[in-house]
């Protein structure tokens, strides 16, 4: 009890000395240009002035003293941030961090270049509520990774700006004696003509040509993208944008005209907004994802740090525009502001605009155009009112709690499931279809060409969306980390932080119930559908097939418990080595990566992919500790789905032969931490023409059918062969009588 009382008690002291630790990683021209030393550490969270000569340029810290930054591995990710007195980050350097897939796979340097749209960014307007958090560029195979680490950035540097501890940084002056409410003054109603409203301001529009874009494209080191231009010629058109709110009477009138402003007026709630956005060159504001899926994808509307993306729910498309001298443009949409979303027509607001274009492969650049719009003053009316005077709290040295509990400080997972609806969804559908043909496969299994069609589909879909589309590829390093976070202190936002491998694991978890490890392994898993996909077409192009002696398959598939049992009790150690060793996975290779590795990793997956076009799912039966761990608790389920007749094993031998994986015993058992529920054993259960047991019962079906079945009045009888009774060889001519009485 005393040992574990000191260790509660050192913990506070530790967590103190981290920035010590962890600043003499750091020289100080890396955080600051021309600094050349670092000055006391000072406070809790401590920081650290950074200093050129005798002045001080500004502040370094250690994200992970001020916030959360739990990454994929479930370990903190440690970033040393320099941010000056204004609140603007000028340098950032990781120092320290357990992320598998940067430790072997995607360079490091590629992951940290991805931080650099924070550098530079003032990050004092996002914690004053003027500017949105800056999103950081996404690294395809280290998503979660990047998001955490740009994400700790920005609520660390929010977090020690309103603690009011960088110098310049003091909350602006205490309250005023007067307070100003702003609204829109519904007395001016007035019409005005297209000039007339884009020379006031009352209409916001943004202009870009096709070079422009491609030029910005260069600067932010996209060669690909900008390669992809929308239009040949670099004078053309890529975007006239414009942008107005039709719910000030004013504009909305001159916009919609007497009668459709009434009737917009007759939708909206009270203090509710509405938005003209229209467009017109190469460039689609629309795009086609609303279509799709219901979201307008390549706008938002930014105000106060929030942000909103509108649904085809809040769309109306309008044919054109009413104002005298409005240009005939290409796409004219209103849009209602939803209620729920906190929009103040009055105050300043932005439309950002996401150009995109194809880069390398599948992925897409994305360049943010922002069109500022502020109401007018002659469409307000101002209210001043005396404030009474609230005493001012004194600066501290730690954040308040308000402040933490703002909505700039939503929670990241939360964000991230926002960001990924749309995956989600696809995932839980084909989950469900999964779950249908598990429950429908008696049905299924007696239609084999249709079956097998549905299979093949399901692991294709496997293999593109939830593996290279998605990488949404589970692994044994999830198994170890979720066992290091039961002892060194368990928390759900960095599971949550990853949604489709949360989702794919609390199926798997469900499926352990009812089928064992099956319906991943044989179904879910990425690798897996790739090894049977291209043992198939090796099979079609003749490849000879391996079936290896059962003595020796018997005493292999042990193997991958013994790798599991070892990087197992290898991450209790070191979970860096674990996640190592764990590379007897070639996942990361062939799944995340794409085979962008360097030649050891290739010629590993090369081989293994190689042994499974002779040997069906080598790797799967041997060598995947993913595999084994699932096998484990998968001995708790409550179902046996797999049918077998008692001919099974003795004296028929069919299942056991054709058994793709050899899960099942010459005894006729099947082994169910072997089992990948390919259902084939299923197929002949219930085929009458290969199951010995089936064939006897459709003999006996047919003999039944043949003796019971009348013949048709006029129709012959079947003539049936003549059947001659003997006795020790002799014909008998009368079978009633004796052989020695007279006949």
């Amino acid at each position: 009890m005393a040992l574990c009382l000191s260790l509660l008690s050192a913990v506070p002291a530790f967590c103190g000395q981290q920035l010590s630790a962890y600043l003499p990683k750091v020289q100080p021209s890396e955080l600051f240009a021309g600094a050349d030393r670092f000055g006391a550490i000072q406070g809790e969270p401590p920081i650290a002035p950074v200093l050129r000569g005798n002045d001080i340029v500004g502040y370094a810290y250690l994200n992970s003293d001020f916030t959360a930054s739990t990454g994929y591995s479930g370990k903190p990710i440690h970033i040393i941030v320099g941010i000056d007195p204004t609140g603007v980050v000028r340098g950032i350097k990781l120092v320290d961090h357990k992320e598998p897939i940067v430790l072997i796979g995607i360079p490091q340097a590629k992951v940290v270049s991805a931080l650099n749209s924070i550098i530079g960014k003032d990050l004092g307007r996002v914690a004053a509520g003027q500017d949105r958090p800056p999103q950081v560029d996404i690294v395809s195979g280290a998503t979660v990774t990047v998001l955490v680490m740009g994400d700790s950035v920005v609520r660390s540097a929010v977090k020690l700006i309103r603690s009011h501890r960088l110098d310049g940084s003091a909350a602006q002056s205490a309250a005023r004696n007067v307070v100003e409410t702003r609204k829109v003054d519904e007395a001016k109603s007035g019409t005005r003509n297209w000039q007339t409203l884009i020379g006031d301001g009352s209409v916001r529009s943004l202009r870009l040509t096709v070079g422009e874009v491609s030029q910005a494209f260069l600067t932010a080191k996209q060669p690909e993208a900008a390669a992809h231009s929308e239009d040949p010629t670099p004078e053309n058109r890529f975007i006239d944008l414009f942008v107005a709110p039709v719910s000030v009477p004013a504009i909305g009138r001159s916009l919609l005209g007497d009668t459709g402003f009434q009737r917009l007026r007759g939708r909206l709630k009270p203090g509710q907004s509405a938005l003209i956005v229209a467009g017109d060159g190469a460039y689609s504001f629309k795009g086609s994802g609303y279509v799709r899926g219901g979201i307008f994808d390549r706008i938002e509307l930014l105000q106060d740090s929030q942000g909103l993306r509108f649904h085809d729910r809040d769309h109306t498309r309008i044919p054109s525009l009413a104002a005298e001298g409005a240009p005939r443009l290409r796409e004219i949409a209103l849009f209602v502001v939803p209620s729920d979303f906190p929009f103040d027509v009055t105050a300043p607001f932005e439309l950002q605009l996401l150009v995109q274009r194809s880069a390398r492969g599948r992925d897409k650049a994305v360049l943010p155009y922002n069109l500022g719009y502020t109401l007018p003053d002659g469409y307000v009316s101002i209210e001043r009112a005396p404030q009474p005077s609230v005493p001012v709290a004194a600066p501290t040295d730690r954040p308040s709690a308000a402040a933490e509990d703002d909505g700039a400080d939503q929670a990241l997972w939360i964000s991230i499931w926002q960001m990924n609806r749309g995956s989600i969804a696809i995932t839980i559908g084909a989950l469900l279809v999964l779950t249908a043909i598990f429950f429908f496969q008696d049905w299924m299994v007696q239609r084999p060409k249709f079956f097998a069609w549905v299979r093949n589909v399901y692991l294709l879909f496997t293999l593109v969306w939830f593996g290279w589309y998605a990488n949404a590829q589970l692994s044994v390093v999830n198994v170890l980390t979720f066992a290091n976070s039961l002892v060194t202190g368990f928390s759900w936002e960095f599971f949550l932080a990853a949604p489709l491998v949360f989702i794919l694991w609390a199926s798997v978890a469900a499926g352990l119930l009812f089928w064992g490890r099956g319906p991943f392994c044989g179904w879910l898993c990425p690798f897996g559908a790739l090894q049977e996909l291209t043992n198939a077409v090796a099979k079609k192009l003749k490849a000879p097939q391996v079936r290896l002696p059962w003595g020796l398959h018997e005493r292999l598939w042990p193997v991958k418990y013994i790798i599991f049992l070892g990087l197992f009790g290898l991450s209790f150690y070191s979970m860096a080595l674990a996640e190592t060793a764990s590379e007897v996975e070639p996942f990361k290779t062939v799944i995340i990566l794409k085979f962008a590795r360097q030649w050891p990793f290739l010629l590993f997956a090369t081989v293994l992919l190689g042994a499974g076009l002779f040997i069906e799912r080598f790797y799967c039966r041997y060598l995947c500790p993913l595999g084994a761990a699932l096998a484990i608790p998968g001995r708790i389920r409550m179902f046996e789905w797999l049918k077998r007749w008692p001919e099974c094993g003795s004296p028929c031998q069919r299942c056991a032969k054709e058994c793709p994986v050899q899960a099942i015993h010459p005894e006729g058992t099947i082994n169910v931490n072997e089992c990948i529920y390919c259902m084939h054993c299923q197929e002949l259960y219930q085929d009458d023409q290969r199951c010995p047991h089936m064939i006897q019962v459709r003999l006996k079906r047919e003999k039944f059918m043949a003796l019971s079945t009348p013949t048709s009045r006029g129709e012959k009888p079947e003539k049936r062969p003549k059947v001659e009774v003997t006795y020790k060889g002799t014909p008998i001519k009368n079978p009633n009588a004796l052989p020695d009485q007279p006949a």
